[in-house]
């Protein structure tokens, strides 16, 4: 047994449906800029590839857990995505094969700083201080591709205390699950346990206490997450 000098970390993980096994999170890829109307709402250029950037596995939040309003921002933003949960991977893993790669799939939430967002992307700065933030990454249970198949279409939504906030279709990504795979194989090795959250329509908004967001994916368990107290 090994002798730690300080307190390992927690384990992170995600329940299976229909399993008591856990889906064990190494990494937390994401992908912006991936629906057009998102891209044209937040007045980005609808040319430019889709941007990559990570959270912690720690700042993973489970179904019917609560987000604690985070400390150094005034306009947290909610984003609503599918994703993607990897039982293998590798270097340059062709479109052909990535979907071999998949183990199953989620919904998900992007939780943002939007107010330092602007800041960042104005000055060439990292998006750590937006995206990868404390309790940023809800992501609901995980349904194996044995239970639904490949994903390639079905109504995305999100509601706020029950007004529908986000609605789209999994067809309207504009990279799709395939290239996004092939395309992060090139740039990172690919591990069983990675998750990749893979872009948000448009409707994205503010939240405050008290809010309740419920997210939904045709086919998939559906998440409900609460906005708590300020963070201390």
């Amino acid at each position: 047994m090994k002798a730690y000098a300080v307190e390992p970390p927690a384990e992170s993980y995600l329940d299976i449906v229909g399993s008591d096994e856990k889906f064990p999170v190494r990494r937390i890829y994401c992908i912006g800029k991936n629906y057009l109307a998102h891209i044209i709402e937040m007045n980005a250029d609808e040319r430019d590839p889709p941007v990559v950037f990570m959270k912690p596995r720690d700042a993973l939040v489970r179904n019917g857990g609560e987000i604690p309003y985070p400390v150094f921002t005034k306009n947290l933003h909610y984003e609503c995505e599918l994703v993607v949960a990897l039982k293998s991977g590798g270097y340059n893993i062709p479109e052909f094969e990535a979907s071999k790669h998949i183990f199953g799939y989620a919904v998900g939430l992007d939780m943002t700083r939007r107010d330092h967002q602007a800041g960042a992307l104005a000055n060439g700065l990292p998006w750590e201080v937006t995206k990868a933030f404390d309790h940023s990454a809800p992501v609901g249970p995980v349904t194996s591709i044995e239970e639904i198949g490949i994903v390639n279409s079905g109504h995305m939504s999100l509601k706020v205390n029950g007004e529908t906030r986000q609605s789209a279709d999994i067809s309207m990504l504009i990279w799709k699950i395939d290239e996004i795979i092939a395309k992060l194989s090139e740039q990172y090795e690919l591990r069983p346990g990675d998750i990749i959250m893979t872009g948000t329509p448009a409707g994205v908004g503010a939240v405050t206490q008290g809010d309740v967001l419920d997210c939904s994916v045709d086919g998939l368990r559906p998440m409900q997450v609460r906005i708590g107290d300020r963070a201390a």
